[in-house]
Formats: structure tokens, sequence, C-alpha cells
């Protein structure tokens, strides 16, 4: 089991086996909406050097007894549709621990190459940006999902009338064309072998 608590925008805590691990921490003010970043981890992922996606120093580093137990592939993608041109290169962090696997693809910008979509092809959990403008929209994003077929699907990086950039989409745009959806219980959630598939929208809690 993966233990995965969202802390608003694309930014996740994972904890398995006792050791934990914090995903695209965003500056202090960076995401309108959002309170600022601050916990404790053995390990901080970065997806690539945006303000809001790698701000390191609001994770304060602890030690981890023995070795951690969440294995941690990095692959290779872009954040926009030219190649990285526009954005750089984006990097989808896949975990491996507690017999499942979660992909969180950052700030993906289109459809990764047909080696990472095999590579990512029926993780147990996928962290997915629905948002647009700087990330896939809603339709790259099934694309996406119809691609990989991951058992559950986590959108982020996102807006809502509390919190996010104005110029990307709410979540309820991506919902629309998934098909059922189900609420999640509150910001967490516990990523095991036997979970109920789909999407599953998980709550900021402020």
């Amino acid at each position: 089991m993966i233990q995965l608590r969202w802390l608003g925008h694309s930014c996740f805590r994972a904890e398995c086996n006792g050791c934990s691990l914090v995903l695209d921490p965003f500056a202090p003010g960076s995401v309108p909406g959002l309170r600022d970043i601050d916990e404790q981890a053995n390990q901080v992922l970065c997806s690539h050097e945006h303000h809001d996606h790698n701000c390191r120093e609001a994770v304060q580093l602890l030690p981890c007894p023995g070795q951690l137990p969440l294995g941690v592939t990095a692959l290779p993608s872009f954040h926009d549709s030219s190649q990285g041109s526009q954005r750089g290169g984006n990097i989808i962090h896949l975990l491996e621990g507690g017999g499942v696997r979660v992909a969180h693809m950052g700030d993906i910008g289109c459809m990764p190459s047909p080696e990472v979509i095999e590579a990512l092809r029926g993780v147990d959990a996928m962290l997915l940006p629905v948002g647009g403008h700087y990330t896939v929209g809603p339709q790259e994003a099934m694309e996406i999902v119809k691609a990989t077929e991951p058992r559950v699907v986590i959108p982020m990086h996102y807006r809502s009338p509390d919190f996010g950039f104005d110029v990307i989409g709410p979540v309820e745009d991506f919902l629309a064309l998934c098909g059922p959806w189900r609420q999640g219980d509150g910001p967490s959630i516990a990523i095991t072998p036997d979970m109920e598939p789909g999407v599953v929208v998980l709550s900021y809690t402020p």
C-alpha cells in the first residue's frame, strides 16, 4: 500500500512502510488560494524547475531507517506539445512499493513516448494534470488514460472557486469526459492492489 495525501496543485505526500516523500512542492504564495507547504519527509522529488513545482526547501528532509521502501523511476517527457521548445522537459516519477505502482505525471504537456506509455501501462494510480494551458487539458488527459489504462486516476493541477491559476480549467471539464467518478474521503487515499478502479477526486483541505 502507498498512502497519498494531496497538498494542493501538483504536490502530493506519499508514505510507505514508515517512510515518506513529497512530490512537486510549490513555493510560498505561488499558487493562489493554497497554504504554504511545510512538510517533513525522507525525500523530495520535482518534475521540473518551475517555482510552483520545485520548492525543495519547503520539505525538511529526515533520515529513513534502512532503505527507502519506495522505488523511484524517472521517466522523460515534455512540458509542452512541441518537444519542450516552449516550457522544457518534464519528469514523470513512477513510485513502486507496498505492492503497488503510482505515477506522478508532473506538468506533462503531451502524449508520452511509446516507451514511457509501456512503462506506465496498468499502474495502480496515476496523478494527472487536467487543467490545460500549462499542461495537457481534459481531452489530452483522457487520451493518456486510454493509452496507459491506470487502475485509478487522481486529477491535479486544476482550479476551483477557491484555489488555482485563473488560466487553467476546472476539474469538472475533465470529469465530463471520463464517465463515472467518485469523491474521495478528504485529501488522502490509500492505493492498494485491490482498490475500486475509476476516477477519484480528492478534496483540498486549507
